[in-house]
């Protein structure tokens, strides 16, 4: 069944667990998902990238295999960059969307969050926004302590924007990190302290499952993967053609999504979101 992100994101918050967001990239990664949480019983947050699939044709798939599940699945548009994109995604029936400015001024950001706000909950879509900025794990040493968010602007930004929940950055980055991942666990407990809706974590791949742990521990509610997953879906893959010398294209696609699987499941686990449904 289909639900907002915010439902799923409030009751992680009370209860205190992350709901993994997982970018799914075809139908297989959509279903691999969905399998993933069934057989945990922990609700999802299927993140669909708009740089990977045409936001109309993919949020069609998604909502076909989760209208059909049991299981709870918000169908999220994951860093949209362009009014446009938000609007097609809510048009196309995503329940919750990514209003990613976080490259803009403050200023500019809160501007344009506050507009797409407006327009999102007058139809019941839930609105995520970006405060500070999660770079790119190559560039990590360059730009890791610029992009910190700020306890102050996290505060008047939840306030005049009315998002439901905020991304914050604490010290990840997305993609491979070059070096060690040095999270703030005390920038984090300060804003979960002065900031009264649900964290989320983008970049989370790579932190490492004592970090991750940790974050959902000091108020982290949604953690996005994708290299994690990637990775780990391909190594699956390589290690099998290692042993066997050959391959099908079926085998392959059933050991990608085997691999994908397995890995998600392990998270939902780390973060606390099994048997929760």
């Amino acid at each position: 069944m289909i639900v907002t992100m915010k439902e799923l994101l409030d009751e992680a918050n009370k209860r205190n667990y992350a709901v993994v967001a997982p970018n799914a990239w075809n139908e297989d990664t959509i279903k691999a998902a969905i399998a993933a949480a069934e057989q945990e019983k922990s609700p999802l947050i299927l993140a669909l990238y708009p740089v990977m699939a045409d936001i109309e044709e993919f949020g069609y798939v998604a909502r076909k295999f989760a209208k059909e599940s049991k299981i709870p699945v918000a169908i999220h548009l994951d860093h949209s960059d362009s009014f446009n994109q938000v609007i097609k995604a809510i048009k196309a029936g995503y329940s919750s969307v990514m209003v990613d400015r976080s490259k803009m001024p403050y200023k500019e950001n809160v501007q344009e969050v506050k507009e797409i706000v407006k327009i999102a909950h007058a139809v019941g879509v839930t609105v995520e926004a970006e405060l500070g900025h999660v770079g790119q794990g190559k560039d990590y040493e360059d730009t890791r302590d610029s992009g910190l968010t700020k306890v102050d602007e996290a505060v008047s930004f939840v306030k005049e924007t009315q998002v439901d929940c905020l991304a914050v950055a604490i010290g990840t980055s997305h993609g491979v990190y070059t070096g060690d991942p040095r999270i703030d666990f005390d920038l984090l407990k300060a804003i979960k302290r002065e900031v009264n809706v649900p964290l989320v974590l983008h970049g989370s791949s790579g932190t490492g499952d004592k970090n991750i742990k940790r974050c959902v521990e000091f108020g982290i509610n949604k953690i996005n993967l994708f290299t994690d997953l990637d990775l780990a879906a391909s190594d699956k893959l390589i290690d099998y053609v290692k042993s066997k010398k050959s391959i099908r294209i079926v085998e392959a696609n059933d050991i990608l999504y085997n691999g994908y699987k397995e890995k998600l499941i392990e998270n939902m686990r780390l973060v606390g979101s099994n048997n929760m449904i």
